[in-house]
């Protein structure tokens, strides 16, 4: 490993780390402040809430028997060992390296969340005339716009080829 993409790792390791801490933060603020269930009416658009997800994206599994919270913590590690090791090797690369760090930091806060309490805590509920997105949280908007970030970087090396 060449040493010059040492502090290149770093800094990407530092962005996962502010969204792991601003994903912890926010929820221990949310379990302080909410029961479960309880909702507070923001905007015609965006409540604050308190729900457990024990599945995964939009509750995916989460009807399972308990089994799927280990499942998800052993994706979470094997996905964190994955993805240091992409940024290590392409670390140089600007956008791809910073969609895996939002990836990183917001799969690591939601393993976090099924160690310390058996599911995620989310919190973030968007709705339109009756019609409502799936509750999310820090971890869930920072591997959302990650993913995007990917999507990007592809076409941009698809079109340069």
């Amino acid at each position: 490993m060449a040493k010059s993409s040492s502090p290149r790792l770093i800094q990407w390791l530092l962005i996962a780390a502010l969204i792991i801490i601003a994903d912890q933060f926010t929820k221990v603020l949310i379990l302080g402040s909410f029961q479960y269930g309880d909702s507070r009416y923001v905007t015609s658009f965006f409540n604050v809430v308190r729900v457990h997800n024990t599945g995964a994206a939009f509750s995916f599994l989460a009807g399972a028997s308990g089994w799927q919270r280990w499942f998800f913590v052993g994706i979470g590690a094997v996905a964190t060992v994955f993805i240091i090791w992409m940024l290590r090797r392409h670390g140089q690369q600007l956008l791809f390296a910073t969609a895996l760090s939002l990836i990183l930091g917001g799969a690591i806060g939601n393993v976090v969340d099924r160690l310390l309490h058996g599911y995620v805590v989310d919190f973030i509920q968007l709705h339109w005339r009756g019609w409502y997105f799936p509750s999310f949280n820090v971890a869930d908007s920072a591997i959302s716009v990650g993913a995007v970030l990917l999507i990007w970087d592809e076409i941009r090396r698809v079109r340069k080829s």
